[in-house]
């Protein structure tokens, strides 16, 4: 069931749609964070079978702009740290009004991946599983999000968006302007993420569109815990493309934090 919490962020009260795994019990908790046209509806039911498979609960939520949380004001622009905010901000924000007190598991796909990346850098974190994540900006990935500018306007982009957003030109105009933003090709969190203490499980496809392997090599060099997780024949949404196998290796990566802990 989809619920609704208000938080406060630049001084606005923002509601936000979330929907809960498994209840409020004392399993450990997995925070799914959606790809930059991402959503609640979007991951359809892949975080409940990740959170039966790895036996812990769940909560997916959809960022500000996204899904049926607080819409993006007409004219707004997200700046180019608009990933630093939803990790610094929103993020602590639903956590606390949630009355999440323990260090959960994030696991974030695209942007939502860079977000719970750069959470676990400055918050506690009991694990990160980052999935097709951005670290920085490759012209190669700014290619897809021109193509996906040029679907939006005059193909049928729009439409299969609105099936998952409320308004899906707030969803759909805060990503893509903020990415082809000329001062977002200098965005990096290279040396940002460094500061991750907790084990960090980094997932790409070999035919991803949004970005290059060496995003999550990156990560690994600069976070020596790092498991990697290479897929073949997948690109960018390993959840959909290679649900089993992805499934497989995040649940074992919880499995195992867990039995360190216990």
């Amino acid at each position: 069931m989809v619920e609704f919490a208000t938080i406060l962020f630049e001084s606005r009260a923002l509601g936000i749609e979330h929907r809960w795994i498994g209840g409020h019990d004392s399993k450990p908790l997995v925070v799914f964070l959606h790809e930059g046209l991402g959503s609640v509806a979007m991951w359809k039911d892949y975080p409940d079978q990740l959170c039966a498979a790895a036996g812990t609960r769940g909560l997916v939520y959809s960022r500000p702009g996204y899904g049926r949380s607080t819409r993006r004001p007409p004219g707004e622009r997200w700046r180019p740290d608009f990933m630093h905010r939803q990790a610094f901000h929103v993020l602590p924000a639903l956590l606390e009004a949630l009355g999440v007190r323990e260090p959960p598991f994030l696991f974030g796909h695209s942007d939502g991946g860079s977000i719970a990346l750069l959470y676990a850098a400055r918050f506690r974190a009991a694990g990160v599983i980052a999935v097709a994540p951005h670290i920085v900006v490759e012209e190669f990935g700014l290619a897809s999000i021109r193509e996906a500018r040029t679907a939006y306007l005059e193909a049928d982009l729009k439409a299969g968006l609105a099936k998952y957003h409320d308004d899906p030109d707030s969803a759909f105009w805060g990503w893509n302007d903020a990415w082809l933003d000329p001062a977002f090709a200098s965005w990096s969190i290279e040396r940002e993420i460094g500061t991750i203490a907790c084990p960090l499980l980094a997932v790409q496809g070999v035919n991803d569109a949004y970005g290059t392997l060496e995003q999550v090599r990156g990560i690994a060099r600069r976070v020596a815990q790092t498991r990697l997780l290479v897929l073949p024949e997948c690109g960018h949404s390993p959840h959909r493309e290679q649900p089993e196998a992805l499934t497989r290796e995040a649940a074992a990566f919880i499995h195992r934090r867990k039995e360190t802990d216990a």
